[in-house]
């Protein structure tokens, strides 16, 4: 097996390639002067499996992702599977109004045509992951056990910013060695929440507040708000993917304690990494070679 580093996610591919013991195959990826992407392999892959560590955010490294899975499989590799660090337009998982796009399911299938396996981290939907229709392999796996792990002896509680999320609380908190709860956040739109006052023993307490994706932080910014009103002692948050659109990671920044995030989207806040759950699912994919 070989592994093929998009420009998303260096660091993460670098750490697959170690963990995994597998070679990175030598690519000449680059941006001609009008911006349009240039890819090609600079080594023999015919008959082999490729692994492609390519997030689909945003619209950039999408087309990164579709070129480089088409030109793998061109190029006479026998399995090509992709690695998607953080699945753009996960959130676009339905339609909501008549005539518009799904286009998570657009992604997904396009992908597919080229893509032997796929392994997405904490997709927003589970469901997502069946629109890769035609891929024989397909995982979702969670970095929710690394997070509590990172947090683990530093928290009293761990929450979720509302009740569907509540797994991913209980699954860090777990590692993290505490109980778990969830608040109680209502969406307005795509920008404005509102958190509903939920009494939570949390006076004197160091709690950590966990979800798949921050964006701009509006529910992390509520829920810190009430969380403080009642007497928390430190407020944390932890994502997944941290997206901090808008001056998102700013604004957090000088609210909390601390705000961490995984290396599905590389910044200044990536403090652990995906790297252990997608290693195990690409050796259940592929038997352990």
């Amino acid at each position: 097996m070989r592994i093929l580093c998009g420009s998303s996610n260096p660091s993460l591919c670098t750490s697959l390639s170690k963990e995994l013991d597998a070679g990175i195959l030598n690519a000449d990826i680059r941006r001609f002067p009008d911006g349009e992407l240039y890819a090609r392999l600079l080594e023999d892959i015919t008959g082999e499996t490729v692994l492609i560590v390519q997030s689909t955010y945003p619209d950039d490294n999408a087309l990164e992702m579709l070129m480089l899975s088409s030109m793998t499989r061109d190029n006479g590799a026998s399995r090509v599977i992709g690695v998607i660090p953080y699945f753009g337009y996960a959130r676009q998982d339905r339609v909501f109004k008549e005539g518009e796009s799904f286009a998570a399911r657009t992604m997904a299938r396009h992908l597919s045509l080229s893509l032997s396996d796929v392994i997405c981290v904490n997709l927003h939907k589970q469901a997502t992951l069946e629109e890769f229709g035609t891929a024989v392999g397909k995982r979702n796996v969670s970095v929710m056990s690394e997070l509590g792990g990172m947090m683990k002896g530093r928290l009293d509680l761990v929450l979720s910013p509302d009740k569907g999320a509540i797994t991913y609380a209980a699954e860090a908190a777990r590692t993290a060695g505490c109980p778990f709860d969830h608040l109680e956040k209502t969406r307005i739109d795509g920008s404005t929440v509102t958190m509903a006052r939920k009494e939570l023993d949390v006076d004197g307490k160091d709690v950590c507040i966990v979800d798949d994706i921050i964006a701009t932080g509006s529910t992390i910014a509520r829920a810190s708000e009430a969380l403080r009103e009642q007497g928390a002692r430190k407020v944390f948050a932890c994502c997944v993917h941290g997206l901090f659109t808008g001056g998102g990671r700013e604004r957090l920044e000088h609210i909390l304690d601390g705000l961490f995030s995984s290396d599905t989207i590389e910044n200044q806040t990536t403090a652990f990494s995906a790297t252990a759950p997608v290693a195990r699912a690409v050796k259940e994919l592929t038997g352990g070679a």
